[in-house]
């Protein structure tokens, strides 16, 4: 026995110590390999990163706008647009050849061909990998962005961070593990499903955090002014009590299990997510760098993004906050589905209008974050995908708009076991195809690549789900070795 509470803690001291050190090794363990509720019981291979970042421009990015620059259009601006075959149009995008409004020059080391309007990825360019051969399947806004969210361009699927999130589990106690960071102004095509869990159990679906509004995460905490805390710890005992019981009704029903756990997590999330959202405390060396100092940044002339600098940054800011906070992975929108002008890249009527704002707002957060992941020394284990649901064409629609292009687009990856520097696959002279047509890269290869960097063998990550065993790369897919460094 023991007459005192310090008598207690002074003879078992070591054995709390030995408590402490276990539960340390155990989290050190999860940080490499899979985490808490994860569905692999061992990884299978050595991963080379721990996290991802999807960064998904809404609407469909111009590559050759952005990042995959085309002297032959300069050449030949305003000329017909002669394709040496049949082109099925979404639109009436047939116009005459139609050279960038945007003018590009040379970055880093490796001289990669920056349009002035992604200029400030030019500080980190030299980590990038461009991949310029991508295909899609459709030239439809939802299907196109279901297959680069999904893996399957129809709805029903589970999304790349619910697949991860099931693989892989948890790193964190007190965060989801899947967290989406839609576009402030709602909701791009598809909304919520992109990140659905789908058949997957329901807690490895994302969890929406808007940072621009007041509330960032709805119903975190209780609206209501009549609740008291033993009231709440009342009602969670009850609670408790009446799902044990549904439960042992149900076995095999991950549903109830699921909300119960995402209940737990709610609670823990009010107080670590608050204070993952909180961003008064960061320097403003940072701030300047992330574009939430509008005095502070540097823009290309004539285009004015500050204001979607601040948007897009706030968001890779958080993504950054979490990620040290231990989210496993991060899905960043760019672009809405509603409103005109526009505030998408779907950029129909003209390019400059629509892409200059976004795309340096887009830059401006994006390099920032590369930039402090690295100095943080979180860039050697965290991928950053940056991909659109396809491209747009090189020939006009109207005098200043360019129609639909799913024949080919770009996607890049920096990070986590990516050779940096380097560009893997080409379009052809104009951008309207891949220069190798017989060899296109698909997001299911992109698929495949990033889960073989988390140490995942994208063939051997499956779900049964009505007789047939479901994979995020479907029955595709090859990992993308020249790409790997």
């Amino acid at each position: 026995m023991f007459s005192t509470r310090r008598e207690f803690l002074q003879q078992n001291a070591w054995g709390f110590g030995a408590l402490a050190l276990s539960s340390l090794l155990m989290r050190e363990d999860a940080q490499a390999g899979p985490g808490q509720d994860g569905a692999l019981a061992a990884l299978h291979h050595p991963p080379k990163a721990k996290r991802v970042i999807q960064l998904f421009m809404s609407g469909a990015a111009s590559p050759i706008d952005t990042f995959d620059h085309k002297p032959m259009l300069d050449k030949h601006h305003g000329e017909a647009s002669d394709f040496g075959e049949h082109v099925e149009a979404f639109q009436n995008g047939l116009g005459p050849w139609m050279k960038s409004p945007f003018k590009f020059s040379p970055h880093g080391q490796s001289g990669k061909m920056l349009s002035e309007v992604v200029a400030p990825l030019g500080a980190c360019v030299d980590e990038m990998t461009f991949v310029h051969n991508m295909v899609g399947k459709s030239g439809v806004h939802s299907q196109a962005t279901y297959l680069q969210a999904t893996g399957f361009d129809t709805p029903g699927f589970p999304g790349m961070g619910a697949w991860v999130s099931y693989g892989l589990g948890s790193i964190s106690d007190n965060l989801p593990a899947f967290v989406v960071l839609p576009d402030h102004r709602g909701f791009a095509s598809n909304g919520p499903k992109n990140w659905s869990s789908a058949f997957l159990p329901a807690s490895t679906q994302g969890t929406a955090i808007f940072p621009q509004r007041e509330n960032p995460i709805e119903d975190l905490t209780p609206k209501s002014s009549y609740t008291s805390a033993s009231g709440d710890d009342a009602s969670l005992r009850l609670l408790e009590q009446i799902n044990g019981r549904y439960q042992q009704q149900r076995p095999g029903d991950s549903r109830l299990e699921a909300r119960i756990r995402s209940y737990e997590l709610a609670a823990k999330m009010q107080l670590s997510a608050p204070q993952a959202m909180d961003i008064s405390n960061e320097p403003s060396h940072i701030l300047k760098m992330y574009g939430l100092d509008r005095m502070g940044a540097e823009y290309p002339s004539e285009i004015n993004a500050p204001e979607e600098a601040e948007y897009f940054g706030r968001k890779c800011l958080i993504a950054r906050r979490l990620i040290e906070r231990g989210v496993r992975f991060i899905q960043i929108w760019s672009g809405n589905d509603n409103g005109f002008p526009r505030r998408n890249w779907d950029s129909h009527e003209d390019i400059r209008r629509d892409h200059g704002p976004l795309a340096t707002g887009m830059a401006v957060g994006t390099a920032a974050l590369i930039q402090d992941l690295k100095q943080r020394g979180l860039l050697d284990d965290t991928i950053i995908l940056w991909t659109t649901e396809f491209g747009r064409m090189p020939s006009t629609q109207g005098s200043k708009g360019r129609d639909h292009n799913p024949y080919v687009f770009t996607n890049w990856l920096c990070g986590g076991g990516i050779k940096p520097g380097i560009t893997h696959g080409q379009s052809d002279q104009w951008g309207y195809k891949p220069l190798d047509r017989d060899h296109p890269t698909q997001v299911y290869d992109i698929h495949a690549t990033i889960l073989h960097l988390l140490g995942i063998n994208h063939e051997k990550l499956t779900v049964r789900h009505n007789g047939i065993d479901r994979r995020l790369t479907d029955v595709h897919g090859h990992v993308i070795r020249e790409i790997l460094a």
